[in-house]
């Protein structure tokens, strides 16, 4: 059975490992284009194309999906099945295109977090169990029909990070499993299941990321979680932006308005919430790199 993977960040290449290690046919990549980075612009490769080109596997790189050289490109390949993690949505005339379908892995336990930062909004919500799902991809964005899922559980003081790296490893076995399934016609479709209430993981941006706090002291606890490492809750201290990589929940009264914070100057950093503190724990304050708060401490009078 000849694979066309899509996929664009390291969450993805796990996958893609997966599968050529398994030995199943992947005839092509299909990546996000080259893209300036850094102080220098010069062009970034995706982390799928450098595992791809490393390992042979011809690349492309379409800046639309419905272009037609692109798609001509994508018809010679042939492909049977296209395989899809982390990859922006794709149009009918391509996810359409293989005789055996398009399916995708999905960090969520769905029908709950459809959309793109479902690792980040599990943990912002405070959720104690998340995991993966494989199904087949329809008109409908993360609605197709469920083939497999598996599930991890969250600890009190797990982040997004953790939690990516976790399900990056879980989700790869799980495509492996799926695709075994597709190619021996031994697999089932089941509708995703009805729910009242559908929890969404749409894009963050840099606005849900300040942290508010007259929230609760685990809300913003949550929060802060939910975003390390990136893209990073904030808030704003001598009018410079101070990001929080890793806290610690304090539960007791603040006796401080929200917002309010107390220091000795060298240990410690805790800012008050509506029921409680968050200590600060490992920071990058504006133009300074990040930091142990005992570092920072030493550098800045507040």
């Amino acid at each position: 059975m000849k694979i066309v993977f899509m996929g664009t960040p390291d969450f993805a290449v796990a996958s893609l490992d997966a599968l050529v290690q398994a030995n199943f046919d992947v005839v092509a990549v299909v990546t996000a284009p080259d893209k300036p980075a850094g102080r220098g612009q010069k062009l970034s490769e995706s982390a799928v194309k450098k595992y791809a080109v490393e390992k042979g596997i011809p690349v492309l790189q379409p800046e639309k999906l419905k272009n037609a050289e692109f798609i001509e490109e994508l018809k010679s390949y042939q492909a049977d099945l296209q395989v899809v993690v982390a990859f922006r949505m794709l149009p009918e005339v391509v996810w359409a295109m293989p005789a055996k379908g398009t399916i995708n892995l999905h960090g969520s336990l769905l029908p709950q977090y459809r959309g793109a930062a479902p690792i980040n909004h599990a943990i912002i919500n405070g959720e104690k169990e998340s995991g993966v799902t494989t199904f087949f991809l329809t008109h409908e964005i993360d609605t197709g029909d469920i083939i497999l899922s598996d599930s991890v559980s969250i600890a009190d003081d797990e982040t997004a990070g953790d939690l990516h790296d976790k399900l990056m490893h879980v989700g790869a076995k799980l495509l492996v499993k799926t695709v075994s399934a597709i190619v021996e016609g031994d697999f089932s479709e089941q509708p995703q299941p009805q729910s009242d209430v559908l929890k969404h993981a749409p894009k963050i941006f840099k606005e849900d990321c300040k942290i508010d706090w007259n929230n609760s002291a685990q809300q913003v606890y949550n929060l802060i979680r939910g975003l390390s490492p990136y893209p990073t809750s904030f808030t704003v201290l001598n009018d410079k932006i101070l990001k929080i990589f890793k806290a610690e929940l304090e539960e007791k009264e603040p006796g401080i308005a929200s917002g309010g914070f107390l220091t000795d100057g060298k240990t410690f950093l805790k800012f008050a919430t509506q029921d409680g503190f968050i200590k600060l724990l490992d920071i990058q304050y504006e133009g300074k790199k990040r930091m142990l708060i005992e570092d920072f401490l030493r550098g800045v009078r507040l």
